[in-house]
């Protein structure tokens, strides 16, 4: 397992040199809530989604889960905007 530092400065340089990316994702499923709040400010611009059923990091042994409002709070506790998008990132919906 990276350690959450590691992560989160692979995050931070990703955004720096992947400059054709426009979008990166948090991992908070593997990372847990903390670190997937923590890597909005370094370089994430998307929390992913909240999970219905996810099997492949279950079966690891991850035990992560968050609601909406949770997702919602973490997003707004470090100042973001929080938004649901569709798949191709299209806004839906600003909280």
């Amino acid at each position: 397992k990276t350690s959450s530092n590691r992560y989160l400065r692979l995050l931070a340089v990703s955004r720096l040199f992947l400059d054709n990316f426009k979008n990166i994702q948090s991992s908070w499923v593997t990372q847990g809530s903390y670190i997937g709040q923590l890597a909005l400010l370094f370089g994430a611009n998307d929390l992913g989604s909240t999970m219905m059923e996810e099997n492949v990091v279950k079966a690891a042994g991850a035990q992560n889960r968050m609601n909406q409002e949770e997702m919602i709070r973490l997003i707004k506790d470090v100042d973001e905007i929080p938004a649901k998008r569709d798949t191709a990132y299209n806004i839906l919906e600003i909280y």
